[in-house]
């Protein structure tokens, strides 16, 4: 059995790796250009955490063993969800400015965003090759390293898509934003359930 410090490392590395350009880290970026990144950072550290512990203990139980074709189509509809959602006009935001994106107490700001970002990044990576990964990584070198490091891992890769999208964030209009991120979701959401479907 490896050591606590190297396994937790491999699997830093591996899900850091395996993460990028992975759906869920389009979702990242698109909550970033249209938000403050402190309640999406949030979001994200406790959804990852979260779908982390689930594929540590489903790896060390059960494998890899789950039905994902399900799991891939609630998450398709959820992105598509999401994606209507961004289309709503949002003319407060708009005529303020974005003052609701910089922070203030708007709707879907504070606790209503980090609700948000956790459960949408949640179902975004159910059945997903990060999670996959995770399984086999805990089945094979113990479940807490696999956990610390692949949470670590996975919010590391994330935070890239955090500072892009803030940069892209304060160079676009509010409409421009709102248009853009519900594409991003909207495209997720088809593919997953393509996949879904065909796969």
């Amino acid at each position: 059995m490896l050591s606590f410090m190297a396994a937790t490392a491999i699997a830093f590395g591996a899900i850091f790796l395996a993460e990028f350009g992975d759906r869920s880290q389009l979702l990242i970026l698109a909550f970033a250009t249209r938000y403050a990144a402190r309640p999406v950072v949030l979001g994200l550290v406790i959804a990852a955490a979260i779908i982390q512990g689930a594929s540590v203990v489903v790896g060390t139980i059960v494998g890899a063993n789950l039905p994902t074709s399900a799991v891939a189509v609630v998450s398709g509809i959820a992105f598509l969800a999401v994606a209507a959602w961004n289309l709503r006009g949002e003319d407060d935001e708009e005529e303020n400015g974005g003052a609701a994106k910089a922070g203030g107490g708007r709707p879907l700001m504070g606790i209503g965003l980090v609700l948000t970002v956790t459960g949408t990044f949640i179902l975004s990576e159910l059945g997903d090759k990060t999670m996959l990964a995770t399984f086999a990584l805990a089945a094979t070198q113990g479940a807490l390293p696999t956990w610390v490091g692949s949470t670590a891992g996975e919010v590391a890769a994330n935070l890239v898509a955090v500072v892009v999208g803030r940069q892209v964030g304060h160079r676009l209009s509010p409409r421009v934003l709102r248009i853009g991120s519900a594409v991003l979701f909207a495209v997720a959401g088809v593919a997953v359930l393509a996949g879904a479907i065909l796969g």
